[in-house]
């Protein structure tokens, strides 16, 4: 692996304008296509399967037309405290209201409170009309939601309280933010400091920017959402600037030990290289791995992300070497391009004053024992929120209050009840069936009996006259768990009613694709888990050539993992500093966060794994002990893996600010995650553990070394043929046999 890349590296160095001129052509390419997609379909959310996808799937069949893919919006009128909504003349600013919303050329009805059954509450002050449109909410003119957003100030001077709940005035998904700019700001701070040129903090930044453009516009041109376009630009952003440095740290190296430019870019794309490529592999693995959990939408979020990250790798291991070749001098510290011989001290040699890494490393390897239990315990208390975690999707009840969705909301669970926002929609197949209307009477009695139901609407039969649809009003809220019970029990009644009537009755509704979303998520967790990290540990074995390194790193990634769950917890849980980011109204974490978080940061604490532990174990077999080993390996990393943490951080803390709470939810648990495992688990309890275990750490039986390959990752082949190679200015027919 180390001699094919070292060749791609020279090859890219030499060949500089045709690569630069390749991914420019890329470049224009993915763009001249985004440019012509039409515009991405909404994820809908399917759960193959499952009892309420094959609700839905029978309604489509059963009832063709009667689902509709266009927005909707739900206008809340209240009257006056003290009046009735009622009255004449409450009641004629209401129809006025409705009828100048149904003029709208994209409204596809809009239906009269007043003539709509059970569309007033009992008690008079409280109505609502229902308002479907011909097109999606993006696709809705500023005209068609002008007129809706009016609706608040006509009840307004009406005297009215009206507020507007449904999806017409969902607001469209950010690709981007204020923060975001502001986390790439941090990076490009970060890599000044950590290189002292611009040219060498410029590079990663143009490669990683590349990188994205080319990722994001691959996702938009094959036609997928913009939140997993979102998901694409964050992930690709963060890991192609991180790829980029660990190789033009490493090619700064090369330099300083008097190499070539040309042989420094193959040494550094070999060595650092390599572990870019392995470490950007077990990112790809665990974003891949989604789609063993069934669902579509997390399939799509995962190979498009997946896609960006792959892009990433090839950019580094091409695109950056030929930048390098155009910037050869340019990258280097102050001195050493006014040509000063660098002292031991500025090459980070080990006869120079010890950095920080050099004595962090040599603190935790002098008591590694009491390092490991203090960081196992402050990674334990921070996690303890996490089992408090509670899962669901978030709907208007999780709107901020100042929002008028979250107002309508409030407003028709104090008119009609808390389940009146989510009702249970109960399918009654009685295709077959000698009598369907006594099977669905049977089952509307059934119901109504059922503790924790309000009421149930008369059977609405479709044309056929073998399917019924009943409608069910809960006592509790949709997210409550009183209410999920309610669920399960009518799902229990369900083999009652197929004996006594030989129909068959299925459960849906969002609060039931909630259920039983979170049931599909748990049940692939472990066969997720079992796939990503079994061929994450082969592949660290094949890098590490050890057993007891693989494991350790997976155990590893548990701690970051549930410390990135209890921050989640707490903060738009329980509301701890919500106001800080910005959260404005707690509750569950989104259903598929699990899962989905637990993929990514499998991934990424791989990336510091390989990345750091590859210069530890490139010391070890070059002779030196255990113990001086991770000395030598945080000397020549500890700096760069900083960097790139502080880097990853910033730009996943870019996102919290963004007002999607799903990707606020994202932005704050890898941001969480990664700080963790950067710089508690890969920096404190890494070397903790490696001191301990000592050479038993890198033993292999000799059975299993016969079967894994050896990629050679830390270059060590590599290096011994290049010395044979007369000098570091060789010309390329000396370097031809390596």
């Amino acid at each position: 692996m180390a001699t094919f890349l070292y060749r791609l590296g020279r090859f890219s160095f030499r060949k500089r304008r045709l690569v630069a001129l390749l991914w420019v052509a890329i470049l224009a390419a993915c763009a001249f296509a985004a440019a012509k997609a039409p515009a991405a379909p909404d994820d809908d959310l399917v759960l193959p399967g499952t009892e309420s996808q094959k609700a839905f799937d029978l309604l489509d069949q059963r009832f063709p037309g009667s689902s509709s893919d266009g927005a909707e919006a739900r206008i809340v009128f209240v009257a006056p405290d003290g009046q009735k909504i009622t009255a004449s003349a409450n009641k004629a600013a209401v129809e006025k209201i409705v009828n100048e919303v149904a003029d709208g050329s994209q409204v596809k009805s809009a239906i009269d409170p007043f003539t709509t059954p059970d569309a007033v509450s009992k008690d008079g002050t409280t109505a609502y009309a229902t308002v479907t449109y011909k097109e999606k909410s993006a696709d809705l003119t500023d005209g068609t939601k002008n007129t809706l957003e009016d609706t608040l100030q006509d009840g307004k001077a009406a005297g009215l309280t009206v507020n507007i709940g449904g999806s017409a005035l969902e607001p469209e998904p950010e690709l981007g933010g204020v923060t975001e700019i502001i986390g790439l700001v941090i990076a490009a701070v970060v890599l000044v400091i950590t290189f002292g040129s611009l040219a060498a903090a410029g590079l990663p930044l143009l490669t990683a920017i590349v990188g994205i453009a080319i990722g994001v516009a691959s996702v938009i041109a094959i036609g997928m959402s913009s939140t997993t376009t979102t998901l694409a630009l964050m992930l690709g952003l963060a890991v192609g600037i991180d790829y980029a440095l660990f190789i033009v740290s490493r090619y700064r190296s090369e330099r300083a030990l008097g190499h070539s430019a040309e042989d420094s870019v193959g040494r550094a794309v070999g060595t650092a290289g390599s572990a870019v490529a392995f470490a950007g592999l077990t990112v790809i693995i665990a974003l891949a791995g989604l789609s063993v959990v069934g669902i579509p939408v997390l399939t799509k979020m995962g190979l498009a992300a997946a896609g960006t990250v792959l892009v990433a790798i090839v950019l580094a291991l091409t695109l950056l070497p030929a930048l390098l070749g155009f910037a050869q001098n340019a990258v280097l510290p102050r001195k050493q391009r006014k040509g000063v011989e660098l002292s031991e001290k500025d090459r980070g040699e080990k006869n120079g004053k010890p950095n920080m890494g050099t004595r962090w490393a040599s603190f935790v390897t002098r008591r590694p024992l009491a390092v490991l239990l203090f960081s196992v315990l402050g990674l334990g208390v921070i996690s303890i929120p996490t089992f408090s975690i509670e899962l669901g999707m978030p709907g208007d009840e999780s709107q901020p209050t100042s929002t008028t969705q979250r107002r309508a909301y409030d407003a028709l669970a104090d008119g009609f009840g808390p389940g009146f926002n989510g009702p249970l929609t109960v399918v009654i197949d009685a295709k077959g069936v000698d009598d369907p209307k006594a099977a669905a009477q049977q089952a509307a009695a059934d119901l109504a009996k059922t503790d924790g139901v309000v009421s149930v609407s008369p059977a609405m039969f479709n044309k056929s006259g073998d399917t019924a649809l009943l409608s069910v009003v809960p006592t509790t809220a949709p997210t409550s768990t009183e209410t999920k019970d309610l669920i399960h029990t009518i799902r229990g009644e369900a083999p009652a009613l197929e004996s006594k009537t030989g129909a068959k009755m299925l459960v849906t509704s969002t609060t039931a694709v909630n259920i039983d979303m979170s049931e599909k998520l748990s049940d692939a967790l472990l066969p997720y888990l079992a796939v990503i990290v079994g061929l994450a540990i082969l592949l660290l074995m094949v890098v590490f050539r050890s057993v007891l390194v693989p494991l350790k790193a997976a155990l590893g990634f548990l701690f970051s993992v549930g410390g990135a769950f209890g921050a989640l917890v707490a903060v738009f849980q329980w509301g701890w500093l919500a106001d800080l980011i910005g959260v404005d109204q707690t509750g569950p974490i989104v259903s598929m966060m699990p899962i989905f978080l637990i993929g990514v940061v499998f991934g990424l604490a791989m990336d510091y794994e390989v990345f750091l532990v590859t210069r530890i174990r490139e010391a070890y077999v070059h002779g030196e002990r255990p113990h001086q080993a991770i000395v030598t390996g945080f000397r020549h990393s500890a700096r760069v893996v900083t960097a790139a943490a502080i880097i990853m951080i910033a730009v996943f803390a870019g996102f919290i600010g963004m007002s999607e709470s799903f990707i606020k939810m994202i932005g704050l648990g890898l941001a969480t995650a990664v700080f963790l495992d950067a710089f508690v688990v890969r920096m404190t309890l890494v070397p903790a553990v490696l001191a301990l275990l000592g050479d038993r750490a890198w033993k292999l039986p000799k059975w299993l070394n016969r079967i894994l390959p050896d990629v050679d990752i830390e270059g060590e082949k590599l290096t011994r043929t290049l010395e044979a190679v007369p000098d570091a200015g060789a010309s390329e027919a000396e370097h031809a046999r390596v």
